[in-house]
Order: structure tokens, then C-alpha cells, then sequence
């Protein structure tokens, strides 16, 4: 059986009708090589020339002619309320997405961060919705986090590759 292979990516408003969707969730919507399955079980492969960000509405466009658009995936997530400037700067500090609401914010999940917003006197409710986080400041995408690899730096900053020094808080 020939599977049909993405050719493309249409960004969200690029396309007029789709002929499927895909649910995928925020993990699963940064890819580069995967195979998918659409709701009506058809499968199609995915190998892009990089890793890509998928936001809700972008399409696959199919080499049997088909648009399939991605559609966000409903995830467990914490809404957080109270002092949100103050409560961003935390959540930013740690490198965790977040998505930015008019009222508050969300994260996924997460006991050890929920522990310190409740501790910096939060307002958490919990939530099941599609998560999607506030993109990189240079236009698309995703913002990347980094690992310590275990290394506690102390009151110390450290450089990273990019020779750029950096201090947690």
C-alpha cells in the first residue's frame, strides 16, 4: 500500500478547505520525521527537511492532493490566576511554556511548579484544553529551554553555547 507523504506545510490562513484533521497535542506538533494518522484513520508520512512547529490550522498538504489541518489536541493544564506579570516571570525563569490569556496563563501540569505558584499565591485551576504556548520572540516557533545536566551552578550564572552568560534567579 502506497502511503501518501506530506509535500508541504500551509501556515494557518494560506488554505481554504481541508479534506481531514489530525489531533495532535504540543509535543506531538513539533516534528520532523513521523508517521500520522488522521481522524477518518487515513495515514499519511511527515519528513520534513527540519524540525517545524505546528500551531492549530496549519495543514499537511498530501501528494494524493489532500490538505489535513492540525488541530490541537486537549491536554491536562493548570490555569494560573493572580499577579500575572509576577507569576510570568517565574514561569519564564524555569523555561516552561506558557500561554498567555487575557485573564491568566497556562502551563501543563506540573506538581513542582504548581507547589511554587500556589506558593507565590496563585489562583490554580485545573483544566483540560488545548496548550498552546506563546511562540519564539523572533516570529514562529517554539522558544527552547536548556538542561543543567544536573550541574548545580549555585548563585553563579553560567555560559551556554550561544557565549551568551546567563544567572537564574
Amino acid at each position: 500500500m502506497n502511503i501518501p507523504m506530506a509535500q508541504g506545510i500551509l501556515r494557518s490562513g494560506q488554505w481554504l478547505k481541508a479534506d481531514g484533521r489530525v489531533v495532535l497535542g504540543y509535543d506531538a506538533r513539533f516534528l520532523r520525521r513521523k508517521r500520522l494518522v488522521a481522524e477518518d484513520d487515513s495515514a499519511f508520512l511527515v519528513d520534513l527537511a527540519e524540525t517545524t512547529s505546528l500551531d492549530q490550522g496549519d495543514a499537511f498538504q498530501l501528494s494524493d492532493g489532500r490538505l489535513i489541518v492540525v488541530i490541537a489536541a486537549a491536554e491536562e493544564i493548570i490555569e494560573v490566576r493572580g499577579d500575572l506579570p509576577r507569576l510570568a516571570w517565574h514561569i519564564g525563569n524555569r523555561h516552561t511554556p506558557c500561554q498567555i490569556g487575557a485573564t491568566h496563563l497556562a502551563i501543563r501540569r506540573d506538581h513542582v511548579l504548581e507547589k511554587m505558584l500556589a506558593g507565590l499565591g496563585a489562583e490554580l485551576t485545573p483544566s483540560t484544553a488545548p496548550f498552546r504556548p506563546e511562540g519564539g520572540a523572533y516570529g514562529h516557533g517554539r522558544t527552547m529551554g536548556h538542561d543543567h545536566g544536573g550541574h548545580d551552578h549555585g548563585p553563579f550564572g553560567h555560559h551556554h553555547g550561544d557565549g551568551k552568560f546567563h544567572v537564574h534567579g
